[in-house]
Order: structure tokens, then C-alpha cells, then sequence
């Protein structure tokens, strides 16, 4: 008996109809004549997933009593004891009642499998286990109900369940997931827009990746080497040479023309080590590749193009871009090079895009030399070595061990030419050798004192020797040098990875940029120098360290940076090596220095454009919106003064009440103009405390009509760090603004829930609402949309309660009312768990749910 087969619907939220497609699979295999039936499905009151219950065969639950409580989990000795061909089973990752068989149900589907039962259930996305954190960054809630990947991945058949947030939106407040009570809460926040957006992403991500694995898992079994174009993949090949950046972006370009294209650049390397490749070119080539959204890879290889080749069969690329041969003409007598090779061995599902650059013909160019990277002194202890040591040596064994024999003395002379070598580097060396050469021939070799060898063996014995000396020394030279080279890339390599990242990141600010050059490069003072033209006098745009100099010409080290900046480095001389890093630094220091003065130009506009279209706002609010409650001020009081009319105390009691209704609307008007001023200038300073909302939003809906809005605090909600002015005057704001578009006879509810580390307070109208593109134009100071009546304030309430929120640690947002109208959305940070209460006493008051109608 074989292992069942196990199938999966994978959604990315609730009410995508995971269980309403595994029920059609059900009703599917039962027309066709297959054993199947329902061990547990959860129907939830949808009626559409009810009626696809009908002609299915269900087996019966298992109570199990927890804590007098009755629960019912699906009964897996009575599927065993049935053995049906296929048994549906509903929330693969739902945690059964302690005291049931297994802890999890997708144990219990696994017993099933192992029964040879074949398993069709469903499950979310949020409860796959290695996306916990990731969900609950999104939604802000933690899943408790998880399911391993691994039990996922190695089902038989996974099928994506996919549908548009706004689809879903919908089929929830048509009421076809949760009931009525439960629709508002549901999209205002776990079903969100973003968060479904979020987490379908997951899902397609998710499943795209399970189809690779398929599609490689596929080919393996199958040995199929042939690339299939399932969809493009771009491999392009790099040698740390300069046409590599144009090479990058044409790939990028090719793999932008197909949908889902990939972009893969490699660069092979010989397992040797030995490369003419530059570490910093490189490094830019793998943020460009990066920047552009594909994925850098370090192969090692013997053969480049077999390497290349073999990369890009294993990855299923569909097509190669290289760029000609740097060789010179005459360099091809020796081959056709790496570009020639990969076309010719391509094959015909394997495309080949060889791309010209401005290198191609011009030579890889000469191998750097030591010159005097290794030092004064031991160049000069090297030729001591090579040329001193064997005059020393010859005198030694003629008067001390003249006996030692021809073999031996070679042996003695050769280990002089290699610490030659290891000091001096390879010159030395071969001198060493040429002149323990002579010594030998000279002073040991029969007949001594003459260049005449007698025996043909020692004529052979010498030759070897020279050979033997000079590649030892060759190879010596060599490693010591790439020992170097290695040790010196490693170095550059991490600066450049600095550099690079602080790039990305954008996290660098000049003063920390110069304060890394002078620690990477023990200087004493850095300065950034710049000028306006050729004859005007440098400044200092920014400097580190003590005694920056003035002018290029004071500094020890200056790396210009185009023809009117410079940066100065006082200390000491740097070798010239060093200045390639240099380079890089300079370069990166004129960017930051753009970016931040770009940053100020930017922020200067804004100040004054805002401050330019408020005063023209003010102008015209001053001109109409706060004349008229003056006139009507005015109105009235000339009324009451006047001898010509006798007002009866009916009519006195109507002026005076209108008196009173203007001047609040002034100060309400002028109460906001202030708090704008203030917002502006940046004067707002909140006094943040722990705050419970019942205390405040009460006192914020004092001012709107008796009957106009509802509040719900719930008894469970955590106190909020916020200004308890600053908050009132928000909240009352907004509300004030949704009665005033709410109609007739719908109260405006006002409502509170907790989130992972936050409270968000709602004000639900239902209104007109307002189009998705003008919900933050709202905000904007003097701001009315549509109908506003006329006189109903200057546009002030909303930016006023956004920049309140903004300055206590908060956000203000519109959404969408379900059914109609707008839903105002204050999100506040919680304080902390512990409340405490004058004296250092915990508060043991108990606190009760505020429901209340104003």
C-alpha cells in the first residue's frame, strides 16, 4: 500500500474560496466515480460554501470536552475505519482541542497519507510557519496557527487560489465571508488594502518559486539538459574588464522586453586565483546588476567558457550576452578566445548576443610589476641576498667545507636565490642565479678556476641548476606578489563595499565620509575644497581633524574631483596605489555633498512654495470666510443699537444668539489660522504622557450636535503616549468635519482597536466620500472638497488634525467607508504595558467599555 497523494489550495487571505474550490474538486471526482468524502469542513455560515456540501458525503465529527466546554475535530479513526479514495479536509493548519489524537490537523492528515488515503485540503499563506515575522510586520498580527513549509512543499499538487483585493473587499462587505457586525472591523483592518496586496504577493511569490522547484525537480528525473524557455533568463558574462557596465545594461534591456524576465550576471574565476580582474570594477558591476534588480555570481572554473556554459544550462538561461574579444588580431593565432568558445558550444537553444564596446581590440594590457610596493629596505636586502650571499657563501665552503660535493653546494646556492626571491622580488633573484652560476662553475666544478667544465654531467648539473633557480624564483616571486595583491584587494574590497552600501542606503553624511578617509588613510586633517571658477578662492565645503589646510597645494595627498573641487589630505604622502581607493572616496564626497545641498534646495522650495500658497489661501479666506460672520456681527449689533425700531425680548434674544454664533465661528476660525501658524513655523512642542482614549475623545465630541456621532472604546485597549491637548483638539477636528458631511439621521461612529504596537482611533461617516486621488489633498491646508456649504470654515480642520498627529508620533489617513462614505483613520503609538499611579503604585482601577451616543 503506497502513499496517499496529498493537494493543496493555497490562498493569500481569508474568503479567496480555498474551501469553495476544494468542495468543486470533491464534486468533481465524485462525478467521475471516485470514492470521496468530506472528513471535516468548516462552512462558517456562507451559504454558497453550504450548498456545495450537498451530494457529498460527510463523515461524522468527534466531541471532545474541554473545560466543560463541548468541541467537535475531525474523527481520524472513523476516515481510517472508511478508507475512502479521497478525503477533503478543511484549515490544513488549524490547531486541534487538547485531548484530540494530534496536536495539529496536518498530523492528522498525515496519518491519513500514510494509510494511502488521498488528502485535498487548503490553506492560507499567513500560516505557512518560516513566514510568521514577515506576516505579522504587514498585518500586525501574530499567527499562532501554523503548518511547517516543508509539509507544504512536499505535496503532490499545490494550487493557487488568487483574487484581487478589491474583489475580496467586496465580497466582504456584500457579506459573503463575516457577518454584518464584523464586516467594518474586518476591512479596517486585517483586510486592508495594503495588507492584501501584501500578502497575495507572498502567495504569487510563493507558488512561483514551489513551480521552479517542480520545473528543476522535472529536468533532474527526466535528465533533460535542454534549456527550456519557460520564461527569459539573461546570463551575462564579465572579466572585471571596463566593457563590463555596458555589457550589464544591454543585458537588462533584453531581460526588460520579456515578461518576468531575469537578469544574471557571473563572473567565472580560475581556481588558481590568478586573475588580471579589477576588484574595484567589479564591485561597481555588482551594484550595477544589483541596482537594476538581477543577482551577481562568483563561479570558479578551470575552462571559462565551459564554466559559463555550465552556469547558464544549470540556471535554464535562455540567453548569453558577452562582449568581443579584448585580444589584439594577432592574439587569435593562439585560439579563438572565451567569446568565440561559448558561441561555437552554445548549441541551438542556447542564445549568444556578442555585444562591441570600446575596448574590443585593444589588448588586456601589461601585468601590474612589484615596483616599490615591497619597500626600500628590502629591495636593497634582496640584492644583498642575491648578489653578497653567494660571494659569501663561496668563501665559506672553500676554507670551511671545501668537501661537501658538487650536489650539496647547488642545494646551498639555490636556497640563496629563493630568500632572494622572497625579499627582493624576481630581479634579484635571477641575479642571484646567474651569479651562483658562475661561482659554481668557477670555484667547485672541475677544473676549478677556469670556465671550463670537463665532465659533461656537471655541464648538465649547472644547467639544471640555472633552470631549477630561476623558476623556483619565478614562482616564489609570484606567490609573494598575489599573497599581496590579495591582501591589499581584500582591503579595497571592504572600502568599496562601504562605499557601496552607504550608496544604497544613502546613510553617509559628509563629515562621516571625511572622517572615514582620514581613519582608512592615518591622516591627520581631511577638507573637501571647492570653487566657483578657475580664479575664484577655494572654501571649504566640509572638513575633519585639526588644521585643515586652505588650498590643494598645502595638503599632502589632493585628489581633484572634477576642474572646482578638490580633497585635501594633510599628513603624510600617500604611494600611488592608494590613490585608486582615494579616487573613490573623492568621487563619493562631491555626490554626498550634491545630495545634501539638493536635499536644502528642495526643502527651501517647499518651505517657500507652502508658505507662498498660504498666504495666498489666508488672503483669500481673510477676504470671505471670516467677513461674513463679521457682517453678520455687525448686522446685529447696528440693530440692537438702533432707536428707530423697538425689538421685543424675542427679537434681542435671536440678534444676541447670532452675535454669539459668530463670534465662536471667529474664534474657531481664528483658533485654527493659529495652530496652522504654528504647525508652520515648527513652535507645536507636545507634552506626551501615558492617556487613556476614554478621557479624551469624549471631550472632543462636546462640540458637535446631540445624536450626530457614536463612540465605542473597547474595555481592553491599551493606553496611547500623546499630548492630551494636541489630541483633543485632532479628534474633535475630525469629527467635527464628518458630521458636518454625514446625513441627516446616520451618526457618525467613532471607534477604537488595538494593533501590534498601536491604536488606531476611526471616524466612520457616511457621506458622499471622495475620490481615491484627492484623499491627500484634504489635508493640505485650505482645502474644502465638493459641496462644502458656504461659511463652513476655510479649509484648515483636517491639516490642523494630520499635522497635531504628525507631531505627537501618529499618522492621519482617509479610507473608503464600505457602502458609502469616508473613514478618517488616527494611528497612535501605545505606551507602555505597566501603568502606574502617583506614589508608585500600580493602578488597580478596572476600566469599562465607553459606549455612548452624542
Amino acid at each position: 500500500m503506497g502513499r496517499g497523494k496529498l493537494r493543496i489550495y493555497l490562498g493569500a487571505a481569508p474568503g479567496v474560496g480555498k474551501t469553495y474550490a476544494m468542495l468543486s474538486e470533491g464534486h468533481r471526482r465524485v462525478e467521475r466515480g471516485t470514492d470521496c468524502v468530506v472528513a471535516f469542513v468548516e462552512h462558517h455560515s456562507r451559504p454558497r460554501t453550504e450548498v456545495m456540501l450537498h451530494g457529498l458525503e460527510q463523515m461524522p465529527r468527534k466531541e471532545v470536552d474541554y473545560r466543560g466546554t463541548v468541541f467537535t475535530e475531525m474523527d481520524v479513526d472513523a476516515v481510517l475505519a472508511r478508507r475512502p479514495a479521497v478525503a477533503l479536509v478543511d484549515e490544513l493548519a488549524h490547531t486541534n482541542i487538547p485531548g484530540s489524537r494530534n496536536a495539529k490537523r496536518w498530523q492528522d492528515i498525515e496519518e491519513l497519507l500514510q494509510a494511502g488515503i488521498d488528502v485535498v485540503s487548503n490553506v492560507n499563506i499567513q500560516h505557512l510557519e518560516s513566514l510568521g515575522d514577515v506576516v505579522e510586520s504587514i498585518t500586525g498580527v501574530r499567527q499562532r496557527e501554523t503548518v511547517p513549509d516543508e509539509f507544504v512543499r512536499h505535496a503532490d499538487q499545490i494550487e493557487l487560489v488568487d483574487m484581487s483585493p478589491q474583489a475580496l473587499r467586496r465580497r466582504m462587505a456584500h457579506g459573503n465571508i463575516y457577518k454584518a457586525d464584523k464586516v467594518d472591523a474586518a476591512l479596517s483592518n486585517y483586510f486592508r488594502p495594503g495588507n492584501l496586496t501584501a500578502l497575495r504577493e507572498l502567495a504569487l511569490l510563493w507558488t512561483a518559486d514551489r513551480v521552479d522547484e517542480y520545473l528543476q525537480e522535472y529536468r533532474s528525473e527526466h535528465r533533460v539538459s535542454k534549456i527550456w524557455g519557460s520564461r527569459e533568463r539573461i546570463v551575462v558574462g564579465l572579466t572585471g574588464g571596463p566593457e563590463g557596465r555596458t555589457l550589464i545594461r544591454r543585458a537588462a534591456r533584453l531581460a526588460e522586453k520579456g515578461a518576468g524576465g531575469e537578469l544574471m550576471a557571473v563572473y567565472i574565476a580560475r581556481s588558481d586565483g590568478l586573475t588580471s580582474a579589477s576588484p574595484r570594477e567589479l564591485a561597481v558591476q555588482r551594484t550595477l546588476v544589483e541596482d537594476l534588480g538581477g543577482t551577481f555570481h562568483h563561479v570558479i572554473g578551470e575552462n571559462v567558457p565551459s564554466a559559463l556554459l555550465e552556469f547558464a544550462r544549470g540556471v535554464n538561461a535562455t540567453q548569453v550576452v558577452l562582449g568581443v574579444s579584448r585580444r589584439k588580431p594577432w592574439q587569435y593565432v593562439f585560439g579563438p578566445g572565451v567569446s568565440g568558445s561559448v558561441a561555437r558550444d552554445s548549441g541551438p537553444d542556447l542564445d549568444v548576443h556578442l555585444v562591441t564596446h570600446d575596448a574590443m581590440g585593444k589588448g588586456r594590457g601589461l601585468p601590474m610589476t612589484r615596483s616599490n610596493r615591497l619597500g626600500r629596505s628590502r629591495i636593497i636586502w634582496g640584492w644583498l641576498t642575491g648578489v653578497a650571499g653567494p660571494a659569501l657563501l663561496t668563501v665559506l665552503l672553500s676554507s670551511l667545507a671545501p668537501e661537501v660535493g658538487l650536489a650539496n653546494d647547488m642545494l646551498l646556492f639555490l636556497s640563496l636565490t629563493v630568500s632572494a626571491a622572497l625579499l627582493g622580488g624576481l630581479r634579484p633573484a635571477l641575479a642571484s642565479a646567474v651569479f651562483g652560476s658562475f661561482l659554481l662553475n668557477w670555484y667547485f666544478t672541475p677544473p676549478v678556476h677556469t670556465l671550463t667544465v670537463a665532465d659533461p654531467q656537471n655541464i648538465v648539473a649547472i644547467a639544471i641548476f640555472v633552470g631549477v633557480a630561476v623558476s623556483v624564483a619565478s614562482v616564489v616571486d609570484l606567490a609573494a606578489r598575489r599573497t599581496q595583491q590579495a591582501a591589499r584587494l581584500r582591503a579595497e574590497s571592504e572600502i568599496l563595499s562601504f562605499l557601496a552600501g552607504s550608496i544604497l542606503r544613502g546613510e553617509t553624511t559628509l563629515d562621516a565620509l571625511l572622517e572615514r578617509v582620514r581613519e582608512t588613510f592615518s591622516m591627520e586633517s581631511v577638507a573637501l575644497l571647492e570653487r566657483e571658477n578657475e580664479v575664484a578662492p577655494w572654501t571649504c565645503a566640509g572638513s575633519v581633524g585639526p588644521r585643515p589646510v586652505g588650498r590643494p597645494e598645502q595638503a599632502h595627498v589632493d585628489m581633484p574631483v572634477g576642474d572646482d573641487m578638490a580633497l585635501a589630505l594633510y599628513g603624510r604622502v600617500l604611494p600611488a596605489e592608494d590613490r585608486r581607493v582615494l579616487a573613490a572616496f573623492a568621487a563619493q564626497a562631491a555626490v554626498v555633498l550634491d545630495r545634501q545641498r539638493l536635499q536644502d534646495e528642495a526643502q527651501r522650495a517647499r518651505g517657500l512654495a507652502e508658505g507662498n500658497r498660504i498666504r495666498t489661501a489666508l488672503l483669500a479666506a481673510v477676504s470671505h470666510d471670516l467677513r461674513t460672520p463679521l457682517a453678520g456681527i455687525k448686522a446685529s449689533v447696528t440693530s440692537l443699537r438702533s432707536d428707530d425700531v423697538e425689538w421685543s425680548e424675542q427679537d434681542r434674544a435671536e440678534l444676541l444668539e447670532g452675535i454669539e454664533a459668530g463670534a465662536d465661528r471667529l474664534d474657531h476660525l481664528v483658533g485654527n489660522l493659529l495652530d496652522m501658524s504654528r504647525l508652520q513655523t515648527g513652535t507645536v512642542t507636545p507634552l506626551i504622557r501615558e492617556v487613556d482614549l476614554d478621557e479624551v475623545v469624549p471631550m472632543a465630541l462636546v462640540g458637535v450636535p446631540e445624536g450626530s456621532a457614536v463612540l465605542d472604546i473597547p474595555e481592553d485597549l491599551p493606553m496611547v503616549a500623546v499630548d492630551k491637548g494636541l489630541l483633543e483638539r485632532a479628534v474633535a477636528n475630525v469629527v467635527e468635519n464628518a458630521v458636518k458631511y454625514s446625513p441627516a439621521g446616520r451618526p457618525v461612529l467613532v471607534s477604537a482597536s488595538a494593533m501590534a504596537g498601536r491604536v488606531e482611533l476611526r471616524v466612520v461617516d457616511l457621506g458622499p466620500g471622495i475620490p481615491d486621488e484627492v484623499k491627500d489633498r484634504v489635508f493640505e491646508p485650505f482645502q474644502r472638497y465638493g459641496d462644502a456649504p458656504r461659511g463652513a470654515g476655510v479649509g484648515l480642520g483636517l491639516a490642523v488634525a494630520r499635522g497635531f498627529t504628525e507631531t505627537m508620533g501618529g499618522t492621519l489617513t482617509a479610507e473608503d467607508t464600505p457602502g458609502g462614505g469616508l473613514t478618517m483613520v488616527l494611528t497612535l503609538r501605545t505606551a507602555s504595558d505597566e501603568r502606574r499611579v502617583p506614589g508608585g503604585a500600580r493602578s488597580a482601577a478596572v476600566r469599562t467599555p465607553t459606549t455612548s451616543t452624542w
